[in-house]
């Protein structure tokens, strides 16, 4: 089965924010998961390389760059 568009399409900040808009409880925690949801990790920091928005974790103790 193929996958729909918005899989790898992925999403604008505008999107973004206006679907966090739509959760009541403001104050929850923001985690990213790279595997639909089994695992997940906190987001340490919000970025910007070249024209793309990252949402980045910090926990490896690599050096951002």
């Amino acid at each position: 089965m193929k996958e729909p568009q918005w899989v790898f399409k992925g999403k604008t900040i505008e999107q973004l924010i206006k679907e966090l808009e739509s959760f009541e409880d403001k104050s929850m925690e923001v985690r990213i998961s790279m595997d639909d949801g089994l695992t997940h990790q906190p987001i340490s920091i919000v970025g910007k390389k070249d024209s793309i928005c990252l949402l980045i974790n910090c926990e490896s103790g690599q050096p951002l760059g």
